[in-house]
């Protein structure tokens, strides 16, 4: 069963969407795996004090991208192959990324500098915020 007790709600997103990048940095970790059963969306919408209709569209979600399947009143299992995974995988960096070029270069920093920061906060472990 895949555990959502790590989970923190954050706020700037939808919880869905929060929820959805949850389950996907699970599967780049590789602390979600092919068939792992997700919590019933009336528990998991008790544990994390959400409406169920939350849990319900983040399902969703993953159900439309194929990394989840459901049956109506069954337990619902995230369905993964390596090509899956590294379709996420692809998605969360690029993504991820992306945001930090987007912004680095609105605000006009040198190249350079993004590089050697990156490097820097690697090498620390990525621990600042």
């Amino acid at each position: 069963m895949i555990s959502f007790e790590p989970f923190k709600i954050e706020g700037g997103s939808p919880i869905y969407a929060q929820m959805v990048l949850y389950i996907k940095r699970g599967i780049v970790s590789g602390a979600v795996a092919d068939g792992d059963e997700l919590p019933s969306r009336r528990a998991l919408s008790a544990l994390l004090g959400v409406n169920p209709n939350t849990v319900q569209k983040a399902y969703r979600i993953l159900e439309e991208e194929g990394l989840v399947t459901s049956r109506t009143g069954a337990a619902s299992y995230i369905v993964l192959d390596g090509d899956k995974a590294e379709r996420v995988r692809r998605e969360l960096l690029e993504s991820d990324v992306g945001y930090v070029v987007r912004a680095m270069r609105q605000s006009g920093v040198p190249l350079e500098e993004v590089q050697t920061l990156i490097k820097k906060l690697w090498e620390e472990g990525g621990e600042h915020e």
